[in-house]
């Protein structure tokens, strides 16, 4: 457990090419700051755990689905793919190239290092924004987690990811059927009309309580086919 007056302590700074981003530790915990805005740490999992396992549980019951995720982070919701049999190929979109070396020679590998050496992993380097623009590949699921939700972005070119253009493109990388679960800080209505007016079936909104303030939620879509 952290105790309240334990300090964070730098372990990397390095500016990205997307601004600057730090891993710290504060007591037991690993914290990751993108240009000053906290984003995750490894104090829980549970609502990243949830992104994954919704989203194969909104699928059709399909052989060894395909995943997409969007996001490497702490490693929380890839080390929860990999640990499942079920899942085919791994796919892990990650655009800071700092947080993909925490990984594979830092910090971060006590979370992530069998799934990233599960011969099912991909990690790509890309912004996630641009990867489903312009990739040929498909998935029969998407799990984005990437902001802090559609309310929440960590940059400005983010925004579009969420509206319809944006959603447009993520169903563009999802095969007929496949899943798109949405990782958020909070639950967004505004956000499930966004889904449903690009065009995805069965929009719902999974949520997980946290100690205080409003829970942390996953919206789902399914594109139809």
């Amino acid at each position: 457990m952290t105790a309240a007056y334990d300090s964070p302590v730098v372990l990397d700074r390095r500016d990205g090419p997307y601004g600057e981003v730090v891993l710290r530790r504060q007591g037991a915990l690993l914290q990751i700051i993108a240009n000053g805005c906290f984003l995750m740490d490894t104090s829980d999992g549970r609502s990243e755990r949830l992104l994954v396992d919704a989203a194969y549980g909104a699928l059709d019951g399909r052989p060894a689905p395909e995943v997409l995720i969007g996001g490497l982070g702490v490693g929380f919701s890839l080390a929860h793919a990999a640990a499942d049999a079920r899942w085919g190929r791994i796919t892990v979109v990650e655009r800071e190239p700092a947080v993909i070396g925490w990984h594979r020679g830092g910090p971060l590998g006590e979370l992530s290092a069998a799934a990233l050496a599960d011969p099912r992993t991909g990690i790509v380097q890309a912004d996630l924004v641009n990867y489903v623009n312009e990739t040929s590949d498909t998935f029969d699921a998407l799990c984005l987690d990437i902001d802090n939700g559609p309310d929440w972005t960590v940059t400005e070119d983010n925004d579009g990811l969420y509206a319809s253009a944006g959603l447009a493109s993520c169903a563009r990388v999802l095969r007929p059927g496949g899943v798109l679960a949405v990782w958020s800080a909070k639950p967004s209505p505004e956000f499930e009309g966004s889904l449903r007016n690009a065009g995805f079936q069965q929009v719902r909104t999974e949520e997980v309580p946290v100690a205080r303030g409003v829970p942390d939620a996953v919206h789902l879509g399914v594109r139809p086919g």
